[in-house]
């Protein structure tokens, strides 16, 4: 009896083989992973121990855990931030009845409260820039929530310049300084100083609150300029900032500043919560009169019993390490008081 086979003996034993590994490797494979299903399900019920059976009230179950014995959460929250039921910018009432205008404020709370690190700086930062903001606000007429203007201008950074070129706290550009008369030169820029700036600022508002009558528009035009908000309340036959379409920036703007307002007011109700001495010290200063050239700047500091890198934290209108003056030219420039190193002052 011949028996037929379509494949020589061999290669069937060695398929049968194959068969036989390949049922072997499957057998270890789920064997592996059963035993480490096991080895991880016995290693988290164990490493959870110290948080089931430490009732929290014996000191010596706490330090007898070789690991931590600090509690995890079961799961991050992320909640929705609070708005509040009333809100108002420099006396002006904002519509939060308006449900596009209660999402907008929502937004731009949200971005600032779960942003941190950047909020919790602005917080930090605040006193020492308001406490010369705020009194020449006042002096000028000008509403004090105008201070948060300078927050969403510039995060109160007295360096900062912007990517088209405008310039400290309040972000003037080159030609808008020197309208409102800010010295802008290779040498010196006023932009940047502080005092002159926030006067300078307070002009514009004055004068565009004189052609608005109303200053929520203002610190649009502010953000926008006055062309440009100009052009829209001709085009929309609207003169309430509340009731314009405007451009993403412009439309965020105010939401922003209203935004600011709200954490700093309450910035318990956000999460942030600050000690007295977290937040950054006003560090007293004298001015002294420049009223001749000064060739280096190091030099002068030095004469002060400051350097020149101290000089310039306190005076970053001053752009080169010299000055010319002309005759009868003057300026001030701030030195810190004795013991100005020292936080604790």
């Amino acid at each position: 009896m011949i028996i037929h086979c379509e494949k020589p003996f061999y290669t069937m034993s060695i398929n049968s083989e194959k068969t036989l590994n390949m049922k072997q490797s499957t057998g270890l494979a789920f064997i592996y992973v059963f035993v480490g299903v096991i080895a991880t399900t016995f290693f988290f019920n164990f490493s959870t121990v110290p948080y089931t059976q430490n009732s929290g009230n014996n000191p010596e179950e706490k330090n007898s855990a070789s690991f931590t014995t600090k509690r995890i959460p079961e799961k991050y929250g992320v909640i929705s931030v609070e708005i509040p039921g009333e809100l108002e910018f420099a006396g002006e009432k904002v519509p939060l009845t308006n449900f596009e205008i209660r999402e907008s404020l929502e937004r731009e709370l949200t971005v600032n409260t779960y942003w941190q690190s950047q909020t919790l700086l602005l917080l930090k930062r605040a006193p020492r820039y308001f406490s010369i903001i705020e009194p020449i606000l006042k002096e000028e007429g000008v509403p004090d929530d105008f201070k948060y203007v300078a927050v969403a201008e510039s995060g109160l950074i007295d360096r900062a310049l912007s990517p088209v070129k405008a310039a400290g706290i309040w972000q003037f550009m080159h030609s808008t300084g020197r309208e409102y008369g800010l010295i802008v030169n290779s040498e010196v820029d006023e932009r940047y100083h502080l005092e002159k700036a926030t006067r300078a600022a307070c002009k514009y508002f004055r004068k565009h609150h004189k052609s608005y009558g109303n200053w929520t528009i203002v610190a649009a035009a502010y953000n926008a300029g006055k062309n440009g908000i100009n052009k829209q309340i001709k085009r929309q036959k609207e003169n309430n900032y509340y009731d314009l379409l405007l451009g993403e920036e412009t439309g965020r703007y105010l939401f922003r500043i209203l935004s600011y307002k709200v954490i700093f007011t309450n910035p318990e109700n956000y999460g942030f919560y600050l000690k007295k001495e977290d937040i950054y010290p006003v560090i007293p200063t004298k001015e002294v009169t420049i009223s001749t050239s000064v060739n280096d700047f190091a030099d002068f500091a030095s004469k002060h019993g400051i350097n020149y890198k101290i000089l310039k934290f306190f005076n970053p209108w001053l752009r080169q390490t010299n000055l010319t003056l002309k005759t009868g030219e003057t300026y001030l420039v701030k030195i810190p008081e004795k013991g100005y190193r020292n936080f604790d002052n």
